[in-house]
C-alpha cells in the first residue's frame, strides 16, 4: 500500500469534496426562446381580450374568441371568428393592433437574429462564406438586426398610413381623426401581412379604388419580402451583387404575382359574384390584389366565399408557398418552394448538382427544404382530415381553412366562425404551427448538424 494521504499523516480528515451539480438549463434551444416568447405574448393578449371593457357588448368575450383573435392577431393570420369592427371595442381593437405589430416585428427579428445563432455555430470558413454570400447582416451584429427591422418597419407603416389617410379623407369624408386611426390601423395591418381590417367586408367597399387597394399590396409585399432581402435591397442595387437568397426570392416573388393575376382572371373573369360585374381596369386590378393577398395578408377585395372551386385550389396553392424568410408572411416560404423546383429540375436533367444563378445549392439546404415542405403538408392534410370529422363542410373548403391557418394568410371561405370550439382550438394550433414551425425546425436542423465519420454501403431502392 502506498502512503497515506497528507492529511492524514497529520491526523486531520480531509474534507469530503462535493460535487457540484450545474443547473439545469430550461432552454437548451435558442428555438425554444421563441416559441415562448410567442405563447407569452398570446397568453397576455387573450387575458387582455378578455377584460369586459375589451368587446362592445355587456359580458366579456369567451376564452375561445379571445385565445383565437390574439393567436390570429399575435401569428399574423387574419382568420376571426367575431367581426373585428363591431365585437371589439377600441380598447380590444388597440389591444390586436399592438399584437399585431409585436407580432410582426417579432418574427422578423426572431428569424433573422436565429439566422446570426446558427451562422455562429458553423466553423470559421462557413461563417465567412455566409457572410459574404448573404451581404446583408453581419456574422453577429444583434443590434444592427433590431434597429434596422424597427426602421424597416416605421418607414413602410408610415408611408402606406399616409397614402391611406390623405384617401380616406378626400374620397370618404372621414374626418381627420378617424381617418388617421383607419389608415394606422390598416398600415400595420398591410405590412406586418395579418389581414385584419375594420369593416365588416374586408376591402370588398374598395374594389375600384387604387388609392386603397395597391398602397395596402405594396405594404403587404415589401412585408412578405423578409427584413434581409429589404436590407440587401437597400444597401445594393445592382442585381448582380446580389445574394442567392435575394435572388430566388424576388424572382420567384415575381413570377408568382403575375401568374397569381393571371391565373386570377382567367378563373373569376366572367364570374358575376367576383369579376363579372367589374370593368377591365378594375378586373385586373382586383385580380392582381387578389394574388398578393395569399402571400400572406389576408384581404380580400372580392367575396371568396363565391368563387370557383378552381379558384379556390389556386389560391391555395399561393398561400401554401407563402411569402420570404425572415418576413412577416407564412407559407412554406418561397425559398423552399424554388429550391425543391431547382431539384425537380436537376433530377429531370440528369445533373448530380442542383444549380441556381451560377451557385450550387447544398445538400443539406435541399434536404431542409424537403423538410419542411413535407411535415407541412403533413399537417394541413392532418387538420383538414380532424376539420371533416368535425363538421359537414366539403373538403374544399376546409382544405383552404386549414391552409389558410398554417400559412397564416387569413383567407376563408367563409366558415371560420360556423366551426365548433374543437375545430377553433384546431386553427388556433395550426396558425401557431404555421406561424413558428418552420422558423424553429429549420433552425434545429441547422444547428444539430454533425459530422459522420462512417458511410455505410450504397443501396438503390426502386423508386416509382
Amino acid at each position: 500500500m502506498g502512503p497515506p494521504p497528507r492529511d492524514a499523516r497529520r491526523g486531520v480528515c480531509s474534507p469530503v469534496r462535493r460535487q457540484t451539480v450545474a443547473p439545469r438549463r430550461f432552454f437548451r434551444h435558442p428555438s425554444q426562446v421563441v416559441v415562448t416568447a410567442f405563447a407569452v405574448v398570446i397568453a397576455v393578449g387573450t387575458a387582455l381580450l378578455m377584460l369586459p371593457w375589451a368587446r362592445t357588448g355587456p359580458e366579456a368575450a369567451s376564452f375561445v374568441e379571445a385565445l383565437f383573435t390574439s393567436t390570429s392577431a399575435v401569428c399574423v393570420t387574419g382568420l376571426i371568428i367575431v367581426d373585428t369592427p363591431t365585437y371589439w371595442s377600441p380598447f380590444g381593437q388597440v389591444v390586436i393592433l399592438a399584437l399585431i405589430q409585436v407580432g410582426g416585428f417579432g418574427i422578423m427579428t426572431m428569424a433573422s437574429l436565429l439566422g446570426l445563432i446558427v451562422a455562429r455555430r458553423l466553423g470559421l470558413r462557413s461563417r465567412l462564406t455566409a457572410a459574404a454570400e448573404t451581404k446583408a447582416m453581419g456574422i453577429g451584429d444583434i443590434r444592427s438586426v433590431l434597429v434596422g427591422v424597427a426602421k424597416i418597419t416605421i418607414v413602410f407603416e408610415a408611408a402606406t398610413a399616409l397614402f391611406l389617410w390623405v384617401r380616406l379623407m378626400v374620397g370618404y369624408d372621414e374626418g381627420v381623426g378617424r381617418a388617421a386611426y383607419l389608415a394606422v390601423f390598416h398600415s400595420i395591418s398591410a405590412f406586418n401581412n395579418a389581414g385584419f381590417a375594420l369593416y365588416e367586408d374586408s376591402l370588398e367597399r374598395f374594389v375600384t379604388d387604387a388609392w386603397i387597394c395597391l398602397p395596402i399590396a405594396v405594404a403587404v409585399i415589401c412585408g412578405g419580402l423578409g427584413f434581409p432581402v429589404i436590407m440587401e435591397l437597400s444597401r445594393r442595387v445592382a442585381p448582380r451583387h446580389w445574394s442567392i437568397h435575394t435572388k430566388l426570392t424576388l424572382s420567384m416573388t415575381v413570377v408568382l404575382l403575375v401568374g397569381g393575376t393571371v391565373f386570377m382572371a382567367a378563373s373569376e373573369w366572367r364570374n358575376q359574384a367576383t369579376l363579372g360585374g367589374l370593368d377591365t381596369p378594375y378586373k385586373l386590378m382586383a385580380s392582381f390584389f387578389h394574388s398578393v393577398m395569399p402571400r400572406t395578408a389576408g384581404f380580400n377585395s372580392l367575396d371568396v366565399g363565391a368563387m370557383n372551386e378552381g379558384t379556390w385550389l389556386g389560391t391555395i396553392v399561393l398561400m401554401f408557398i407563402g411569402g420570404g424568410s425572415a418576413g412577416t408572411a407564412g407559407g412554406i416560404k418561397v425559398t423552399t418552394f424554388v429550391i425543391l423546383l431547382f431539384v425537380i429540375i436537376a433530377e429531370v436533367r440528369g445533373q448530380q448538382q442542383v444549380n441556381a444563378f451560377d451557385r450550387r445549392i447544398g445538400e443539406r439546404v435541399q434536404r431542409q427544404a424537403l423538410t419542411v415542405a413535407l411535415l407541412s403538408v403533413a399537417a394541413v392534410v392532418a387538420a383538414s382530415l380532424a376539420l371533416l370529422e368535425m363538421t359537414d363542410h366539403t373538403f374544399g373548403r376546409v382544405l383552404f381553412e386549414a391552409t389558410s391557418a398554417f400559412a397564416t394568410v387569413g383567407l376563408s371561405t367563409g366558415i371560420t366562425d360556423d366551426l365548433p370550439a374543437a375545430g377553433h382550438l384546431l386553427l388556433v394550433g395550426l396558425m401557431f404551427l404555421g406561424r413558428l414551425g418552420p422558423i424553429t425546425l429549420v433552425s434545429a436542423l441547422a444547428l444539430r448538424e454533425r459530422q459522420i465519420r462512417h458511410t455505410l454501403p450504397e443501396e438503390r431502392p426502386i423508386i416509382g
